[in-house]
């Protein structure tokens, strides 16, 4: 069983992946499981095989500890990691191929409070890897660019784990694409870029955030995914499957 965790700041895509990552597993002839991490929502566009929700709901904890939204979620991420036995036995029960699992959407709690990294280092399976996204509609100007870049690079520190980062909702952006696409693969263009929409204390602070992401390897491209038309799946598959299985199971 190899585990594949989706990741990204609210309102990137995140449920939407995890159910067209599933589809296009399951139609290429695997066993895919889904594992929902997400004690606050409420619609998902995919059947779970297993749902934390069946062990910390968001409304429960609110109840039971007297809590706002907020500090039930702080709650909530933290009883998570307490139910990952019950959690582990469930996705074993089910044993598919690939488990998806689909984080919360409060990345801040999943990635910087100690209960998500201690879920995704001691949740046993045989491989591990994340998709990280970046949301294309936050991600049109160099130095949001670069904030985004930041954040995911944090994430990876934090989480430990092999990353592969998308670009999300490509369909809403084609007039910005080509410039991201060439940002995230070419340091000098990026650097152009923000010169031309930065000065002065602003682009001293971007300029010597973007030569740290650098030296730390970050320059290593965007995969281009929409989620209302499923393209570029089959460059996001290649991708896990070099991470996953060596590059074993890489779709022509």
């Amino acid at each position: 069983m190899k585990a594949i965790f989706i990741i990204g700041t609210a309102g990137s895509g995140k449920s939407l992946l995890t159910a067209n990552l599933f589809d296009y597993y399951t139609k290429n002839g695997n066993f895919v499981g889904v594992l929902n991490l997400d004690p606050g929502v409420e619609n998902l566009p995919y059947t779970c095989d297993v749902d934390v929700r069946d062990y910390v709901d968001l409304i429960s904890v609110m109840k039971q500890y007297d809590l706002g939204p907020n500090g039930a979620m702080i709650m909530a991420s933290d009883l998570i990691a307490s139910k990952i036995d019950e959690l582990q036995r469930d996705v074993d029960n089910v044993n598919p191929d690939y488990l998806i699992v689909d984080t919360p959407g409060q990345i801040e709690l999943f990635a910087y409070r100690t209960s998500g990294p201690f879920f995704v280092q001691n949740f046993n399976v045989e491989q591990k890897s994340a998709i990280f996204l970046h949301d294309g509609s936050l991600v049109t100007t160099p130095t949001n660019f670069v904030s985004m870049a930041l954040l995911a690079s944090s994430i990876k520190l934090r989480l430990n784990l092999p990353f592969v980062n998308v670009l999300t909702k490509i369909d809403l952006i084609e007039d910005r694409i080509r410039d991201i696409l060439k940002w995230s693969s070419n340091l000098s263009s990026l650097e152009e870029a923000i010169s031309k929409q930065s000065d002065g204390e602003s682009y001293t602070l971007v300029m010597n955030i973007l030569r740290s992401l650098n030296v730390g390897g970050f320059s290593q491209g965007l995969i281009p995914v929409s989620n209302a038309t499923t393209e570029g799946m089959i460059n996001l598959e290649a991708a896990l499957s070099r991470i996953l299985n060596l590059g074993e199971e890489v779709e022509e």
